[in-house]
């Protein structure tokens, strides 16, 4: 099917065109999700059938621990367990095009010219938790397309990256020795959205010290009875040690998410999320209509003047927008 077959809004053929594996249908159908397409709607409805098989994994860490160089590590261990691997990479948006930085594409070379690995970068956009809000939809796209395992990086800013941990089955937090990282773990919350705590660069001087930090910390958390108990792993991403134990700790965590039945309730949170966050960029943007309209500026006036309330201009504005 050539570039124009596309452009014309043939997606039942694109569909399937991904769902063989076909990496640039994948990408187009990704680029329509990151475009915000007319066509969106059309391709969420035909890849529906076909999802809810991959696993999702979400790695997160501070900037400098190897989230790039443990991700492209653990690619290469589940192909080697012969998984179809998918790998959106989240980075910072750039304040002039609103693209994504490649970097993470770059370090992940080795995988380039491999047909059962695909990996995206795509701009955050500023949103707050680091994942563009189009993000599940992607996941969506490389799960209907026949990946057993998608990997979501993110880009690293702090506190606010629990948001992967709505949107994974596992979430891997990664530290490293060095960074202070076993105090600003607890700083940041990432105690609270671990299923799998790696310690990277094990190698390095005050590796044994962050792992120790990290396991007086987890202990010192309230867990009901029957809850999974986060491991902790050492590895050196950049030398492949330690990825082994890392698939083994992730396919354990998957077993007791489904013997559970917690792989049901984070799934059912995370469609409930999307379903809102959709509701909500609909509502914006007929937000957008109404503040054209100079009414959303007469309600502020209205506010700060003392003629109503804020929650009675919601009200008023709801009304405009829903009416």
């Amino acid at each position: 099917m050539s570039r124009r077959a596309d452009a014309s809004g043939d997606v039942p053929g694109l569909v399937e065109r991904a769902r063989a594996g076909e990496a640039r249908a994948v990408a187009r159908l990704i680029s329509l999700v990151e475009d915000e397409s007319p066509l969106l709607r059309e391709v969420m409805a035909a890849l529906a059938p076909h999802t809810g098989h991959a696993q999702v994994i979400g790695i997160t860490g501070s900037p400098g621990v190897g989230k790039s160089t443990s991700t492209s590590a653990l690619v290469t261990e589940l192909r080697r367990a012969g998984k179809r691997v998918g790998v959106l990479a989240v980075d910072p948006s750039s304040p002039f095009s609103g693209g994504a930085l490649l970097g993470d594409r770059v370090r992940m070379q080795d995988h380039a010219l491999d047909r059962e690995v695909y990996i995206r970068s795509m701009a955050s956009r500023g949103h707050l938790g680091g994942l563009a809000w189009t993000t599940p939809q992607a996941l969506r796209v490389l799960d209907a397309a026949g990946c057993d395992v998608i990997l979501v990086e993110t880009v690293g800013v702090g506190q606010s990256e629990v948001e992967i941990a709505g949107m994974a089955d596992t979430t891997m937090v990664l530290l490293a020795p060095g960074m202070g990282d076993g105090i600003q773990a607890a700083k940041a919350g990432i105690l609270e959205i671990g299923d799998l705590y790696v310690v990277n660069k094990a190698d390095r001087d005050g590796a044994d010290q962050v792992r120790r930090d990290l396991r007086s910390m987890l202990a010192l958390a309230e867990r009901p009875e029957g809850a999974w108990k986060p491991p902790i792993v050492k590895t050196i991403a950049h030398q492949g040690q330690g990825l082994d134990e890392v698939v083994a700790e992730i396919d354990r965590h998957r077993a007791w998410l489904e013997s559970s039945g917690e792989l049901d309730r984070r799934r059912r949170r995370r469609a409930r999320d999307e379903i809102e966050a959709i509701a909500v960029t609909a509502l914006r943007q007929r937000w957008g209509d109404v503040h054209g309209r100079s009414e959303l500026d007469e309600l502020a006036a209205a506010v700060v003047t003392g003629e109503t309330d804020p929650y009675a201009a919601a009200d008023d504005l709801l009304d405009t927008v829903t009416g």
